[in-house]
């Protein structure tokens, strides 16, 4: 009886280490660490908890916002109207106080309402006229600023601010809309608002949904997914959420300057991409977003710690905004 031949056992093959890779997935954190290092040593009151605290509700109004075109992205879009969005909600809900001397409740309401609307109008502009999302919301940006510049005239709006009929206004803003602004809540409503739509866009079918359509509109479709509805959804919570940026600026300038939205809208693009390529996510998503606001944040606090000229700040946003472009397309391809 011949002895059964012994079969060479299966050696787990080892994959080479890809440098590529590894920086595709935590070149993002990798850069923070580095950069808070080395602004650190540059200028050892960067770390302290003041300053962490600073960077922190900097980056609040740019995370919310920038969570609303994170939104937008999931489904093949791209939101460019949210910086004149939360310029008009900025501008209503102040206006609401000082103008027309209503409550918080309806301050923020009217805001929230009139963003609304502007989703609303991206959303038939896009879905049913089948518009090209970036030319459509880059009209819409135009639009909504020329809406905020004409229901202002153009001036700021502030308490004891000048009437047109000489007076002075005689509304006050509440105490209560004041503290949403502030430290921690400000800090607070950006963490509940990344901590959600992480819930809704991974625990949720509607979250799936998204990426599908995201992923192929046409096997989405075929799949019995609403594509249409879910693009609508899309763009008004991108929209409420431009809005509630919008809210919370008014709350911590206490004052509708003029286009005040606008600076945001670069920051969250940057952020809202930058976020693709964070732990190798390679597709939009809220925990991304928020580490991409964090490195801007930190780019932001330590080159003005190290006197940096201001105008100089965005050649280094927009290169990390590259690179961070050059990582995820080339690893998608």
């Amino acid at each position: 009886m011949s002895e059964p031949v012994p079969v060479p056992s299966k050696q787990p093959v080892r994959k080479a280490f890809d440098l590529f890779d590894f920086l595709y997935k935590y070149g993002t954190i990798i850069t923070i660490f580095v950069l808070v290092a080395v602004f650190a040593m540059t200028n050892p009151s960067f770390i302290e908890g003041g300053n962490i605290v600073n960077i922190l509700r900097s980056i609040s109004i740019v995370t919310i916002i920038a969570i609303g075109i994170t939104i937008s992205l999931t489904v093949d879009g791209f939101d460019l109207s949210v910086g004149s969005v939360a310029s008009l909600s900025n501008a209503i809900v102040i206006s609401m106080f000082v103008w027309f001397s209503q409550n918080t409740l309806v301050a923020i309401l009217s805001a929230v309402a009139a963003s609304l609307l502007v989703g609303a109008l991206n959303s038939f502009m896009i879905v049913k006229m089948r518009i090209p999302d970036m030319l459509m919301t880059l009209a819409t940006m135009f639009i909504i600023q020329g809406i905020a510049l004409t229901y202002t005239k153009g001036a700021t709006v502030s308490q004891n601010m000048v009437m047109p009929d000489g007076t002075f206004s005689e509304g006050k803003i509440s105490p209560f809309f004041a503290k949403i602004g502030q430290v921690p809540w400000i800090i607070l409503i950006m963490i509940v608002v990344v901590i959600l739509v992480h819930i809704l866009l991974t625990y949720t079918k509607h979250g799936r949904y998204m990426y599908v359509i995201g992923g192929n509109k046409e096997a989405a479709r075929i799949s019995g997914i609403p594509v249409n509805k879910y693009k609508i959804a899309a763009y008004m919570i991108s929209a409420t959420f431009a809005s509630i940026g919008g809210i919370v600026l008014a709350s911590r300038v206490m004052t509708a300057e003029i286009n005040a939205g606008a600076p945001y809208l670069m920051d969250s693009v940057a952020a809202a991409f930058i976020g693709f390529s964070v732990l190798g996510a390679g597709k939009p998503n809220a925990f991304g977003t928020f580490v991409g606001a964090v490195l801007i944040g930190i780019l932001a606090n330590g080159l003005v710690m190290m006197s940096v000229p201001y105008y100089a700040m965005d050649i280094v946003k927009g290169t990390v905004l590259a690179f961070a472009l050059a990582l995820t397309y080339y690893k998608q391809k």
